[in-house]
C-alpha cells in the first residue's frame, strides 16, 4: 500500500483542526445577503410529504426553539409509527451510505452527543480486506469520528420495518468538521455561493440497472440472467420506490426505462441547496432495499462494463431564490453574461471535474465510445439543447434555462459532484475574461479556455492535482486522501475484476 501508507503517515503528523480554511472569495455583490427562508420539515401527526413542497435548505442551523419544535414532531412520528430503530447515515468518499443504527429510545440523547464511528469506514477503499485494514497504522486514520445528525433529514423509512434514518455530518472527536467529508465540502461551497449573492437550484438525473438473482460461476465471476425489466412490465417495483422516495423527502419528477435492458432513469425535482445531493444519496440505499424485496439486484454499474450516467441539472438564482440568473430577458435561447461566465468555469476545469465525476476506469469508457481514434483525451463539448454535449444548455420548459453537467457517472459521489460544479462555476464568475464582457447578451464565447477530458483515470488524477482552484475549494486534505485512494485502487485492483467489485459495492 505504498501510496496510501505514505500519504496517511504524512497526514497523521498534521493537526486537522489547525488546517487553514479556504480563503474567502471576494463578494461579487456588495449588497447585504439575507438568509434564505427554510421551511420546517413536519413529521409525525402531519403528513411527511407536506415539507416536500418547500425548497428546503438543510444546511441551515436550527435555533433552540426550532430544534425543540422539530424534536417534538420527531417524537410524535416515533410514537405513531412505533419505531424501534434509527439509522445515523453518512456518506463515505464513494458516496455510499455508512451507518450506525441505534434503538429509538436513545435518539434524543444521540442528537446531542452524536454517534461514534471509526474514521476508516468513511475513507477506506471499497470492500477492504482485513489484512489491508490492519496494515494502515496512521493514528489520524484509525481514530473515531462523530456522526452528528441533521434532524431536518429525519424520515421514517418506508422500505425498512419500524426504522427511521437521519443524514449526519461528520466531526472529529475534538469537534472540528471532518475535512474529507463530501457533505461538509458541498455545504462549504454552497456557503461560498451564497456569500457571492447567489443560490443553486439543482437536481440529479440518475440511471441504474435492475438484474435478476445473480449466479456465481466462480470466485471472480458473477453472471446475471437476462432481464426484461421495463417500467411498464414491473410497475409495482417502481411505484413502491418512487412513493418511498417521496416519503423520505426526495421528490421524483419522472422515471422511465432507459437504453439498455433492465436500465432505468430517475429524474428528481429540482431543489435549492444541499437537498439535491441528499436525494441522490437516499436513492442509492432506497433502490437497493426495495429491489431486494422483489428479489432483484440493483446496481449503478452496467453489466457490459460501463457505468450508468449521473447528470447534474442546475441553474443559478439570486440569493432570494426569485430570479433565474441564467435566463436571458431578450427572449432568445441564450445564456446571460452570468450564465456564460459560469459555463466558462465549467469548461476551464472540466479535466479535473471529470476525475471526481467519473472516478473509475469503467466510468471513463463512455467519453470515447463514439470516437474511433486512439487518443488520450477528448474535447469538452457544449451546446444549446443538444443532448450529445457534455454541457447541455437547456432553454425550454417551465424551469427556465439550466445547464446539464453530463460529465458524471451514477457511481460518483453526489456531494462531490455538487461541490466541484459550484467551485468551477464560481471561478468562472470571478473571472475577468474579456471575451465574456460587454453589454450585448447575444454574444458567444468561442475563445474561452477549455481543458480536454482525459480518457485514463491516471491522467485525470494529475489534472485534479494540478487544478489550483479545485484544490483550494475542496481542500488540500481531501485532495490528498482522494488521490491516494484512487492510486491505491489502480495499483492493487485487477481491472478485470472491477465489474464484479462495483456490482457488489454499488448495489
Amino acid at each position: 500500500m505504498n501510496n496510501e501508507e505514505n500519504f496517511l503517515q504524512k497526514d497523521s503528523t498534521r493537526d486537522e483542526g489547525n488546517e487553514t480554511e479556504d480563503n474567502s472569495m471576494n463578494k461579487l455583490r456588495r449588497k447585504k445577503v439575507t438568509k434564505p427562508h427554510v421551511c420546517s420539515t413536519e413529521v409525525g401527526e402531519m403528513d411527511m410529504s407536506n415539507s416536500n413542497d418547500c425548497m428546503r435548505d438543510s444546511s441551515q442551523i436550527l435555533a433552540p426553539p426550532q430544534l425543540s419544535s422539530r424534536m417534538k414532531h420527531i417524537r410524535q412520528a416515533m410514537a405513531k409509527n412505533r419505531l424501534q430503530f434509527v439509522r445515523f447515515e453518512a456518506t463515505d468518499l464513494h458516496g455510499v451510505s455508512r451507518s450506525k443504527t441505534i434503538p429509538a429510545h436513545f435518539f434524543q440523547e444521540k442528537v446531542s452527543h452524536g454517534v461514534c464511528m471509526p474514521r476508516g469506514y468513511l475513507e477506506v477503499i471499497p470492500n477492504p480486506k482485513d489484512s489491508e485494514m490492519n496494515r494502515i497504522r496512521a493514528t489520524c486514520f484509525n481514530s473515531d469520528i462523530v456522526l452528528m445528525p441533521e434532524i431536518s433529514t429525519f424520515r421514517v423509512l418506508p422500505w425498512a420495518d419500524r426504522t427511521a434514518r437521519v443524514i449526519c455530518d461528520t466531526f472529529t472527536v475534538t469537534g472540528e468538521p471532518l475535512l474529507t467529508s463530501p457533505r461538509y465540502i458541498a455545504k462549504r461551497q454552497l456557503s461560498q455561493l451564497q456569500a457571492s449573492g447567489f443560490s443553486l437550484l439543482s437536481a440529479f438525473i440518475c440511471d441504474f440497472c435492475i438484474f435478476g438473482v445473480p449466479e456465481f460461476l466462480n470466485s471472480k465471476t458473477i453472471s446475471f440472467p437476462a432481464s426484461t425489466f421495463l417500467n411498464n412490465h414491473d410497475q409495482p417495483f417502481m411505484q413502491e420506490l418512487v412513493d418511498g422516495l417521496y416519503h423520505t423527502g426526495a421528490n421524483v419528477e419522472s422515471f422511465s426505462s432507459s437504453t439498455r435492458p433492465g436500465q432505468m432513469e430517475i429524474c428528481f425535482l429540482p431543489e435549492f441547496g444541499i437537498s439535491s445531493a441528499d436525494n441522490a444519496f437516499t436513492l442509492r440505499t432506497g433502490v437497493k432495499e426495495v429491489a431486494r424485496k422483489y428479489n432483484y439486484i440493483s446496481s449503478f454499474f452496467i453489466e457490459t462494463g460501463f457505468c450508468n450516467s449521473g447528470i447534474l441539472s442546475h441553474s443559478l438564482w439570486d440569493v432570494d431564490r426569485k430570479k433565474n440568473m441564467f435566463c436571458s430577458t431578450s427572449g432568445t435561447e441564450q445564456l446571460t453574461i452570468t450564465g456564460k461566465k459560469w459555463l466558462a468555469g465549467l469548461l476551464k476545469h472540466s479535466a479535473a471535474l471529470s476525475c471526481l465525476m467519473a472516478p473509475t476506469v469503467s466510468c471513463r469508457k463512455r467519453y470515447s465510445k463514439d470516437s474511433k481514434d486512439l487518443k488520450d483525451s477528448v474535447p469538452t463539448t457544449w451546446g444549446y439543447n443538444d443532448n450529445s454535449c457534455i454541457f447541455n444548455i437547456k432553454c425550454h420548459g417551465e424551469k427556465g434555462t439550466r445547464i446539464e453537467n453530463k460529465l458524471g457517472s451514477a457511481t460518483a459521489n453526489p456531494y462531490l459532484v455538487l461541490a466541484a460544479t459550484v467551485a468551477a462555476g464560481l471561478d468562472g464568475l470571478h473571472s475577468s475574461n474579456e471575451v465574456l464582457a460587454g453589454p450585448d447578451e447575444s454574444i458567444d464565447f468561442y475563445q474561452v479556455e477549455t481543458s480536454e477530458i482525459p480518457l485514463k483515470l491516471e491522467d485525470a488524477l494529475v489534472a485534479l492535482e494540478e487544478d489550483q482552484c479545485l484544490r483550494q475549494a475542496l481542500g488540500e486534505t481531501f485532495i490528498r486522501y482522494f488521490v491516494a485512494m484512487k492510486k491505491y485502487e489502480l495499483e492493487n485492483e485487477e481491472i478485470a475484476a472491477e465489474r464484479n467489485k462495483f456490482l457488489e459495492y454499488f448495489i
